[in-house]
């Protein structure tokens, strides 16, 4: 067999495989070190003066999620702290759950947006998450708590930054930590702050952790990746950390005393940024002359243009095409047509096999046709994720209104941003039921994934489908937004219950017409690629 014909039956075999049980996911033993992103905005380096924070929960967690209301709580009364929320089949489910103990509760709790990884409150208090696994000597699963329980409670009784990163220290060193290293990136309507977390090792439950605040006027972001380098206890307005963060890192043998504090180095050890980072700051900033192979990057960028929301949503699609980490490189299969007279001749089509969310192996073998093309690095748009978010967080406004959360389902790249509000008091019916374990139409999820892996199958004209769809969808949100937001501040300011209704109604109804519009274009997709599979 000549190499072009293997080079055609390789690209016709992967396009099969594809559908026929081969994972089309990430592989396996990279997935938990490689996944969610968050980016972060200050109020002074965004268009509209709103403070940002985001989330993609890359992993097989749950995709329901449900408002939680506002609670009062007799005195006595315990909060049982648990394990196992993230992989439940719907809000009502206590399947996996696992009691580890219990705190005193408050008297009054927050309502909030009860995500896999909890993500906002009714007083405009938001969380994002990135798992990054740090040193695993430190890793204690005795502690009380993981990374969500003490986002849930930092939720329900905080309303500023500040506070929930005072709070979760405490609780930490008062319960223990049980997770592995974890940086949450903790939003209020003024400021936002990056904190990371690691347990304190084997022989105490406790936990060591270091929070750095994103100056007004800068971008950072957070990628599986421990980032905050030297700290400065002294400076409160900038940095907050555990009693002990240089006691264990000299234990631990991680820190000798003498060479220069950091934190990254101590306790990870690792590259303090991968392609993701340098990718979102070097945009944002591209005359810093920022290089892949510095030994470090800026904490965070001052951007040489302030940030829009739509600026973020669009790092959030990114797979990085047309440049060195593109996952794909543009294959082409030669085919025989005929003209409309009957001549044949030969034409050369994108491959249906190659798309950017093929797994690592295969995307190793198609890449290797074409000679000198190495990708190892993973994108920020990753067809294995659950869910996705970027909120707005908006002091001019009633809380109600002022905190706004973009939400989306499956692949961030291809499904579209559902607008909900801080004030929101219910989501439609399929957003309550997971869809990880099984296909259901009662999930919200399945309509966006189903599609989304429809036109994976022949990407080159699966896109010219589907990415205008998700601008169509964009550009209604933002052209409606303006004028519903105004709306409801006139009902806030006769009963803010009022306005509340008002909100529900727009996004409840924005996220049927979504999920009913993917629903279609999965059907549409189905037809359309009947011959591909």
């Amino acid at each position: 067999m000549n190499k072009k014909n293997l080079y055609t039956l390789f690209l016709l075999l992967f396009s099969f495989f594809l559908f026929t049980g081969i994972s089309s996911g990430q592989d396996n033993e990279n997935i938990y070190n490689e996944s969610c992103t968050s980016i972060m905005v200050g109020k002074d380096a965004s268009t509209d003066g709103s403070v940002m924070t985001s989330h993609t929960c890359d992993a097989y967690y749950r995709t329901w999620l449900q408002f939680v209301p506002a609670r009062e709580y007799e005195p006595g009364t315990m909060h049982p702290v648990r394990w196992g929320t993230m992989h439940t089949s719907s809000a009502w489910s206590e399947e996996n759950i696992e009691t580890k103990g219990e705190i005193p509760e408050v008297e009054k709790t927050y309502a909030y947006l009860n995500t896999a990884y909890p993500c906002l409150n009714e007083k405009q208090l938001a969380i994002g998450e990135t798992t990054f696994g740090g040193r695993r000597e430190l890793r204690n699963k005795n502690g009380m708590f993981q990374i969500e329980e003490l986002e849930r409670i930092a939720l329900q009784r905080c309303t500023t930054a500040r506070d929930a990163i005072k709070l979760i220290g405490e609780l930490i060193k008062k319960y223990g930590y049980g997770d592995s290293g974890e940086c949450i990136t903790i939003a209020d309507k003024n400021e936002v702050w990056h904190m990371e977390i690691m347990g304190e090792g084997p022989d105490k439950t406790g936990g060591v952790w270091a929070a750095q605040r994103i100056p007004d006027d800068h971008v950072g972001i957070s990628a599986n990746i421990c980032r905050i380098a030297g700290i400065d206890p002294d400076n409160e307005d900038y940095f907050m950390v555990s009693d002990n963060v240089y006691e264990v890192a000299k234990k631990m043998g991680f820190w000798d005393g003498k060479e220069t504090f950091k934190f990254w180095k101590a306790y990870s050890g690792r590259k303090p940024f991968s392609s993701r980072e340098y990718f979102v700051l070097s945009s944002l900033a591209p005359s810093l002359g920022l290089e892949y192979d510095d030994e470090e990057l800026p904490f965070s960028v001052k951007p040489e243009k302030k940030v829009d929301i739509r600026d973020i949503m669009k790092f959030y699609r990114t797979t990085y095409d047309g440049t060195d980490w593109e996952m794909i490189r543009n294959l082409k299969v030669p085919v025989r047509r005929s003209d409309d007279e009957g001549n044949t001749y030969t034409d050369t089509i994108v491959s249906p096999a190659a798309h950017p969310w093929m797994s690592g192996d295969k995307r190793a073998l198609l890449n290797s046709l074409e000679e000198g093309v190495v990708v190892r690095e993973r994108p920020i748009a990753v067809q294995y994720c659950a869910y996705s978010f970027i909120v707005q967080l908006r002091d001019w406004l009633p809380d109600e209104i002022g905190g706004r959360i973009w939400f989306g389902l499956d692949v961030p790249r291809l499904s579209p941003r559902i607008p909900i509000y801080a004030g929101n008091l219910s989501l439609p019916e399929s957003f309550y039921i997971c869809g990880q374990d099984h296909f259901s139409t009662e999930s919200a999820l399945w309509a966006f994934r189903r599609a989304n892996r429809l036109a994976m199958v022949n990407w080159g004209e699966g896109k010219e489908i589907m990415e205008p769809v998700v601008m169509e969808f964009e550009d209604k949100a933002f052209n409606e937004v303006g004028f519903i937001e105004k709306k409801a501040l006139e009902l806030y300011r006769e009963d803010p219950i009022l306005a509340r209704e008002f909100l529900t109604r727009y996004s409840n109804d924005f996220a049927r017409s979504a999920v009913s519009r993917w629903w279609d274009l999965g059907d549409e997709l189905w037809v359309k690629f009947r011959w591909s599979f």
